[in-house]
């Protein structure tokens, strides 16, 4: 069974958006196994607490994500 896991901070993202996702990664799967993964396909868009993740040994947040590049 094909499965693939979004993890995106907690209110980041809106219903019409996470079905977005979960048809995407749905056609991808399509396109790579063919018609037969359609109906297996377990897609899983999993919101994480805000601050409850990090990159480079920092912790982020939805606002820290939302803040637009210097430049």
């Amino acid at each position: 069974m094909p499965f693939a896991n979004f993890k995106v901070p907690t209110g980041s993202l809106d219903e019409a958006q996470k079905e977005r996702i979960v048809a995407r990664a749905t056609e991808l799967y399509v396109e790579l196994y063919g018609e037969r993964a359609r109906a297996s396909t377990m897609v899983l868009v999993e919101e994480v607490t805000d601050g409850g993740w990090g990159i480079g040994g920092d912790v982020l947040t939805l606002a820290m994500l939302r803040q637009s590049p210097e430049g």
